[in-house]
């Protein structure tokens, strides 16, 4: 099966300064994620805010350099392709259309613009190829006049989509492209990118919080905690069986509509994780409910069983006592 993005141990690390004499504070918000996305698939990546998933998201469409690793997009380096190939190949989704739409160009000239960057595509070319994307995402010529203010939130997603499509990309980075959206209209544009997926054949990597979001469209899912993938599965088995400690937590978490049920306490306790003091040994041991005495120590690094991914001493194969 063709890979459509390969990532080899990337890291990214930011170093800050409080002030003048403060000591310098060392961010490792992607810590060693390894993975290969095959041509067509889905692959959701979930967790908690701060966990690294934008800053892996911006690596892989080359908004954010690499401090270590290897980022490869149909079988080649990222580093060495031009903005303009890497555009062909790869292209974003952001989280709020309104933000990431020019307030003052229309909507086919946003649109347009991918076309136009490429700098040898005749305007007669652009407008024709503009004017089909925006009919399959289901905006009209009528709309195609207007200004993103004149737009509802959901006709503002599906013009921020066809941008990301007009060059035909096989690659489609989705930054929780639903999360600004209500609930009704975020089927609609879930359903949407299945369609459009199935019909061009494209490849997501679909950034999300919301794990009944990913459930829908993902055909693998990566939990992110710390900078680190901890557990990486084929969707139906994560939900059905999720083997991590952090995973089962935050299925845990999803609220229910039955009444009386209150907000589920996951077992986390108050430690909110800090990617500028990651504890040594398994990172996520302050937080665990069932950590071992050596998860302190013990760093359970790409423990993988029956083909899962699951970073943790408990983790099939693994033994050790309490």
């Amino acid at each position: 099966m063709t890979c459509a993005v390969e990532v080899r141990d990337v890291r990214r690390v930011f170093r800050t300064h409080a002030g003048m004499l403060a000591p310098e504070r060392v961010v490792r918000a992607v810590d060693g994620v390894s993975f290969a996305l095959p041509a067509g698939h889905v692959l959701g990546i979930v967790g908690e805010s701060g966990c690294g998933k934008s800053t892996l998201a911006r690596m892989i469409l080359g908004l954010l350099p690499i401090s270590e690793g290897e980022i490869l997009v149909d079988g080649r380096s990222l580093a060495a392709m031009d903005r303009r190939e890497r555009a062909r190949l790869i292209q974003p989704v952001f989280q709020d259309p309104f933000s990431s739409l020019n307030p003052r160009q229309r909507v086919r000239d946003i649109v347009a613009l991918p076309l136009a960057a490429q700098g040898n595509i005749s305007g007669r070319q652009q407008r024709d190829q503009v004017m089909e994307m925006l009919a399959r995402v289901g905006i009209s010529a009528e709309i195609a006049d207007r200004l993103p203010a004149q737009l509802s939130g959901g006709q503002r997603q599906r013009v921020a989509i066809a941008r990301a499509l007009v060059l035909h990309p096989r690659i489609v980075v989705c930054d929780e492209p639903t999360s600004a959206l209500d609930v009704s209209v975020q089927a609609q544009i879930l359903n949407l990118l299945a369609e459009l997926r199935r019909d061009l054949r494209l490849t997501y990597l679909f950034i999300s919080h919301n794990l009944a979001v990913v459930e829908h469209i993902a055909t693998e899912v990566a939990v992110m905690y710390l900078g680190r993938f901890v557990e990486r599965a084929p969707v139906d088995e994560l939900f059905r069986d999720p083997r991590h400690p952090y995973t089962r937590a935050l299925l845990s978490s999803v609220l229910t509509p039955e009444p009386g049920n209150g907000i589920p306490d996951v077992g986390l306790g108050e430690t909110y994780p800090d990617p500028a003091n990651i504890p040594p040994g398994c990172r996520f041991h302050p937080r665990c409910p069932v950590a071992l005495n050596r998860c302190r120590t013990q760093a359970p690094d790409n423990i993988v069983t029956h083909g899962r991914l699951t970073e943790c001493l408990l983790a099939e194969g693994a033994q050790g006592t309490r």
